[in-house]
């Protein structure tokens, strides 16, 4: 039995669970997340200990492994109405710089025309510092919704149009990254 996976998950006051058949409901004034739960997977909801109980059909391996992951996913999406996900990242680089425009982020990082990538609907962009003073001072901004999944997604997108290079340190970064520096050449004497 998974350890994870038979422990229930406790839902806060403010927040309605609703199962039906394999689809489940979690919602709260904030925000409304569903999703379907694999068939090798049981959920209840218990109202009267305001917890959701996660079960499996078999002992094979597939259910065994899918028991654990759907309590936790549950718990993120728990999470996710009541107090929301926040990443927070940074961009370094001479004239690099972020900026909103509509539905989209556009990237300035050093290339001829900028990277556009449409914000998913449900995720806010906050941008505190637009644009980056050398390899000192970063762009910043963050990234906030109800759901994990697709505010890291969104993170992971933005990241990959400029990794930060191990040589000065410059590209896209989460705010806790640590870069692990490349000397550059040395020339003998």
């Amino acid at each position: 039995m998974s350890r994870i996976g038979k422990k229930p998950v406790a839902v806060p006051a403010g927040v309605t669970v609703e199962v039906k058949g394999q689809m489940v409901k979690i919602a709260s004034s904030a925000a409304t997340l569903t999703w379907q739960v694999h068939p090798l997977i049981n959920v209840a909801y218990d109202a009267d200990n305001k917890a959701i109980e996660v079960t499996r059909q078999g002992d094979d391996r597939q259910s065994r492994a899918l028991h654990g992951t759907t309590r936790a996913l549950l718990a993120n999406m728990v999470v996710g109405v009541t107090e929301g996900y926040k990443i927070d990242m940074e961009i370094y680089g001479t004239g690099y710089g972020v900026k909103q425009t509509g539905q989209d982020v556009e990237l300035t990082v050093g290339t001829a025309k900028p990277h556009k990538i449409q914000i998913p609907a449900g995720v806010k962009l906050a941008i505190t510092v637009p644009n980056a003073r050398g390899n000192d001072t970063p762009a910043v901004f963050s990234i906030s919704g109800p759901d994990k999944q697709v505010v890291g997604q969104l993170a992971a997108k933005i990241r990959k149009v400029r990794p930060p290079e191990p040589y000065v340190g410059k590209g896209i970064r989460y705010k806790d990254e640590r870069i692990v520096r490349k000397d550059g050449k040395a020339f003998g004497s």
